[in-house]
């Protein structure tokens, strides 16, 4: 795994706190793994003006923003440089983000409600809407269970404050079922692959690629997917320490408009875009060719829509005591950068 550089006793008493935090969601381990391990570097050509000394911290996901961008030349001719660190889920990325590890990233429609209801410093930046159909509340090829409302009194396996978590939320209320009615392992995707294909667990709530990577070579059943059920929303959050420095926010920019015109290309390169996405993960190339066709993205403005949206999901996670209290959700937006979507989407 793709790390954190050695970081300074000031920048030691930050993640302590972060992990202190974590081990409060359960994720704590998974930050520390991602903070053991030393960041790859991309380094831009001609610099604009004050620009050349900036570096960008960037959190990314498997199959990720670093992947995506090389694969539609978006990181040639950098104004600045950039630093990658690699984390299992948006949740331990977010605490990073927190804790000043790294300055933005990538995650889905939950994670940012989870930070802001541990008053994180950070704020989203960019929205966008993906397909919903790789958002799976998966069964093995054998299970009895063939409705969601057979999942009451089974065990079910989703990573704590992401985004198949709120999926999962959905579903059960939906069925007038709610956590208490089953029994939840909160373990990261390639855990829960290890229990799901052992059959330690009787489903598993994920998203793409690992719902294409247990269909298809581990011959998983979508029980139900998130058509109906999500807001398919998927956010770029940048730290508001990196937010206030001037540098920083104008690489932000930057970055933030070669990101979406990397995923507009990819809706109409899927092919290509899934022959690298394979060669860079090692996935096999039926699962990325299925995840990339799940995966088509709309770019849109962080406004009132979206806004009003994350705030119904945050209510329920409240109402449902998976979060204290209520969260204003967008005191944890910034919308300076609305403007990308306008003029490059």
């Amino acid at each position: 795994m793709t790390a954190l550089p050695r970081v300074s006793t000031k920048r030691n008493t930050m993640i302590t706190k972060a992990v202190r935090l974590l081990t409060a969601l359960g994720l704590a381990a998974a930050l520390t793994a991602c903070a053991g391990s030393k960041p790859d570097a991309t380094t831009g050509g001609a610099a604009e003006a004050g620009s050349s000394e900036v570096t960008l911290k960037i959190g990314d996901q498997k199959a990720g923003s670093q992947v995506l961008l090389t694969a539609a030349g978006e990181l040639s001719g950098l104004p600045y440089k950039i630093t990658w660190a690699q984390f299992t889920s948006g949740p331990p990325l977010l605490e990073a983000v927190n804790a000043g590890g790294v300055d933005l990233g990538g995650v889905g429609n939950t994670p940012p409600i989870f930070a802001a209801a541990a008053r994180s410093k950070i704020a989203v930046v960019a929205a966008e809407r993906q397909n919903v159909t790789g958002q799976a509340v998966l069964v093995p090829s054998g299970s009895a269970i063939t409705s969601p409302a057979q999942l009451k009194g089974k065990r079910v396996a989703v990573a704590k404050g992401s985004s198949a978590h709120y999926h999962l939320l959905a579903v059960l209320k939906k069925e007038n079922l709610s956590f208490k009615d089953i029994t939840v392992s909160y373990l990261q995707p390639a855990d829960a692959l290890a229990a799901f294909t052992s059959g330690r667990i009787d489903a598993w709530a994920v998203w793409d690629p690992y719902t294409s990577q247990a269909r298809i070579g581990n011959g998983a059943k979508v029980l139900i997917d998130g058509n109906g059920y999500v807001n398919g929303y998927a956010f770029q959050v940048a730290g508001r320490a990196a937010l206030s420095d001037a540098a920083k926010a104008g690489a932000i920019r930057d970055y933030l408009a070669r990101l979406q015109r990397a995923k507009v290309w990819a809706n109409t390169h899927q092919a290509e875009w899934a022959k690298v996405w394979a060669k860079e993960t090692g996935l096999p190339l039926p699962v990325t060719t299925a995840a990339a066709a799940n995966r088509t993205t709309t770019p849109v403005p962080v406004d009132d829509t979206v806004i009003a949206s994350e705030q119904e999901m945050a209510d329920a996670f409240t109402a449902e005591g998976l979060i204290p209290g209520k969260v204003a959700f967008a005191d944890y937006t910034d919308r300076r950068f609305n403007d990308i979507v306008t003029k490059d989407a």
